[in-house]
């Protein structure tokens, strides 16, 4: 159901393509620190809007009702997070927490 894509997020290859990213990380999805692909869960890719439309209602639903805490940018980008999943991380010598990021991207060729 999900497709791997290895083309790059701000490619002219994506023209008239909506895609659903999930992501998993230490930070919001906005932030796309350098590497962020990395992180990448899930892609879904659509031909149409509608459906593009339609399958970002029904994973924003599933999120909202599996995580407690939401959080979102530019109507692109949304985070979810529960206080109880973290990790503790050696780097920065304390807990960091998960975030489930969504990111919709709607590349319409004019």
């Amino acid at each position: 159901m999900f497709a791997k894509m290895k083309l790059s997020y701000d490619s002219k290859e994506w023209a008239n393509m909506y895609t659903i990213i999930y992501m998993k990380a230490d930070y919001e999805p906005w932030w796309k620190f350098e590497g962020w692909e990395a992180y990448i869960q899930t892609e879904d890719t659509f031909d149409t809007k509608e459906l593009f439309e339609r399958a970002l209602q029904q994973k924003l639903a599933h999120f909202r009702s599996s995580y407690d805490n939401e959080a979102t940018k530019e109507e692109q980008y949304w985070a979810f997070w529960s206080e109880d999943e973290s990790f503790y991380c050696e780097a920065c010598d304390d807990d960091a927490q998960v975030y489930h990021g969504i990111i919709a991207c709607k590349i319409e060729e004019k």
